[in-house]
């Protein structure tokens, strides 16, 4: 697998920073990612400096002099293209998915509809304004059902419902961190998340291998993602391999579908009744803690931590690059 090049010098990427922590209800795991990552590019030569964006001005990254930056932060404000639009308005190069593919990834709703449109599987939803629409919601797709804010990550604000009278507070739970709050079908079987990079050229995602996660109980939260050794990762994921290379198709079709490029982690559930995967979400910058998926699966495809990281950070890039517009204006 030709994922990395060995030559790859960290020295010639120049002055970077990491962003991290921010404001979103993610901070504290992006502070530990953003620690790893930044650990890992000083490993590799990198001349890297750690930027919080809950305490500095963006604007500081242009007058010092930043040639590119890795984004470390998760959820709001850091994984929805509101950074990603202030670094290309300051023509400094960025890691992982552009404005729009960034926006619509952190949106489930938006990324359901239009993978629904590209007729890949995901579970049934509906968007909820009150307990009792939830509760209706409920009638609908049936129990347990899930309800969760439909722009939020690491299973933030998210409920699992089996009875009418839990729709109320898990509505009220999830509007805490989101006005739009999405009511999903429960989809029972196996959790799997699979690594999706690029080649940084278009149509060239490529799938890394699978991980099965058993969390116990069923219960993959907040707490079992990030701190606690109780969570169990299968990589190999002990599918058979004509069906991981089919779901590693379908990973890539959903990043691809979204216009994603660098990386990005797609949530897949694995029915149990037929082997039918459903996708749930995709994470354009998905954990790199201890903890995290994408390093054990990247380990698992014989890549380093530290080659990981460099390797993003080389394709850091703008969705329009500066000489293109000043071609433009001169046209």
């Amino acid at each position: 697998m030709s994922l990395f090049d060995p030559h790859l010098d960290g020295a010639s990427l120049g002055k970077v920073a990491v962003l991290m922590g921010g404001v979103s209800a993610e901070r504290e795991v992006s502070l530990l990612s953003g620690a790893g990552v930044l650990r890992a590019l000083r490993a590799r030569a990198v001349d890297a400096h750690a930027f919080d964006t809950a305490q500095g001005d963006l604007g500081a990254l242009k007058r010092e002099g930043y040639a590119r930056c890795f984004i470390a932060l998760h959820g709001r404000h850091g994984e929805d293209g509101t950074v990603q639009g202030a670094l290309e308005l300051l023509g400094i190069a960025y890691t992982g998915s552009g404005v729009m593919a960034s926006s619509m990834a952190l949106d489930k709703t938006m990324s359901k509809r239009i993978w629904r449109s590209e007729g890949l599987p995901t579970p049934d939803w509906r968007l909820v304004t009150s307990g009792a629409e939830a509760g209706q919601a409920l009638q609908a797709l049936g129990a347990p059902m899930i309800v969760k804010p439909a722009r939020e990550g690491s299973t933030i604000g998210l409920s699992k419902v089996h009875q009418a009278q839990q729709c109320a507070s898990a509505y009220l739970l999830a509007a805490r961190y989101d006005p739009e709050v999405l009511c999903e079908q429960f989809i029972a079987g196996d959790e799997l998340t699979c690594t999706v990079l690029d080649q940084g050229r278009r149509a060239s995602a490529q799938a890394l291998p699978l991980i099965r996660i058993v969390a116990p109980d069923g219960n993959y939260d907040y707490q079992h993602k990030y701190f606690s050794d109780a969570t169990r990762y299968h990589c190999p994921s002990g599918l058979p391999e004509a069906q991981e290379r089919a779901i590693g198709r379908l990973a890539e079709q959903a990043f691809s579908a979204l216009g994603c490029r660098g990386w990005a982690r797609a949530d897949i559930m694995l029915r149990a009744s037929d082997q039918q995967p459903f996708l749930l979400e995709i994470n354009t910058a998905p954990g790199m803690t201890d903890h995290s998926l994408v390093p054990m699966s990247a380990r698992a495809a014989g890549i380093s931590y530290e080659d990981l990281c460099l390797r993003l950070l080389a394709m850091a890039t703008l969705d329009t690059p500066p000489g293109a517009l000043s071609g433009a204006a001169h046209a």
